[in-house]
């Protein structure tokens, strides 16, 4: 069984790097280790929406994730090029990119309620 994570993030407010992120993520843009870590770490699927600067991902885990893995030596320097576009949200921890979101609205526990 899968369960389902969101997280939020900001991008610089600069529409040039915004395309330029967004480019980085088309389709067969990201490097394939960076893929194949995400998906070693338990992840089986993920979307980024953006609205203005800010992101919100939404990941499908499995149940044991995050799983340990090798990390592979692409990683530090994808994170190193994603950060020129990223900023950090104020509540987030030092060094904390993507903060996890807190569901607080599902409908299908809504249908047991008189609505």
């Amino acid at each position: 069984m899968s369960r389902r994570l969101c997280f939020v993030l900001d991008l610089v407010d600069d529409p040039a790097l915004i395309a330029e992120y967004e480019k980085h993520h088309a389709p067969g843009r990201v490097w394939p280790a960076i893929v194949d870590d995400i998906h070693a770490q338990g992840i089986e699927g993920m979307e980024i929406w953006r609205s203005g600067d800010r992101m919100v991902m939404i990941a499908t885990v499995a149940d044991d994730y995050p799983r340990p893995r090798a990390v592979p030596p692409e990683y530090d320097r994808w994170e190193e090029l994603m950060w020129r576009f990223q900023k950090a949200l104020p509540h987030a921890a030092p060094g904390q990119k993507w903060v996890p979101m807190t569901r607080i609205f599902d409908l299908a526990e809504q249908r047991g309620g008189n609505i």
